[in-house]
């Protein structure tokens, strides 16, 4: 079986680590600094608000998904940890041997390059130390910031599907769906294979 994710990744910039209860509050400012820009392309964004007490429940439904291996959802933090900067993950919703990865960053973040710094150093987990096959990244069309992140990064455009994104507006239709993919063979010659960090498991050793 290969190896988990890491619970923490380190950038020249960021931090990528798993999500902890105690960052409830600054995930909180984030998401409530951010609210309109969120609510554009994340249908989560439609749920809020939500108090400090369901902030901290979702946290450590994230940290139990991570530690039972049902799912690696991540924070995108400054480098010193005390502003959170987005969100991101390795999600196992793409069968076996594969990850999709997801981001967001917080509006006045924008425009940095944390989204694509985020994705390339993921991307790079995934192949060289999770093993998998296959990373799929799947944006709404119109987003077209976001779809310029897989295409830097050297990602297939493998299809457009259409009604397949969860609806961003409540009772409207599902949005469609872009799906790009990198399969193990092309990661050595894409962007993604320049990207820099240490990567730790959860007792802190290096993975």
């Amino acid at each position: 079986m290969p190896p988990p994710p890491p619970y923490r990744i380190e950038t020249e910039r960021l931090v990528i680590r798993c999500w902890q209860p105690h960052d409830a509050p600054l995930l909180q400012e984030a998401i409530e600094a951010s609210i309109d820009h969120l609510r554009q392309w994340m249908p989560w964004a439609h749920e809020e608000p939500r108090t400090l007490d369901d902030r901290i429940d979702l946290l450590r439904h994230f940290r139990g998904q991570f530690d039972h291996g049902q799912d690696f959802i991540y924070a995108i933090m400054a480098s010193d940890e005390q502003r959170v900067l987005g969100g991101t993950g390795l999600h196992t919703r793409v069968g076996d041997d594969a990850f999709e990865i997801g981001y967001w960053i917080r509006a006045d973040a924008v425009g940095n390059g944390y989204a694509s710094e985020a994705t390339a150093t993921l991307t790079a987990v995934a192949f060289r130390v999770c093993g998998v096959d296959r990373v799929e990244i799947h944006v709404d069309p119109a987003n077209t910031a976001s779809l310029r992140i897989p295409e830097r990064l050297a990602f297939t455009c493998e299809a457009l599907l259409r009604r397949r994104l969860p609806p961003v507006v409540t009772g409207g239709p599902p949005a469609d769906m872009a799906v790009y993919t990198m399969v193990a063979e092309e990661f050595d010659t894409s962007a993604a294979a320049s990207a820099r960090y240490s990567a730790f498991d959860s007792a802190g050793r290096p993975a």
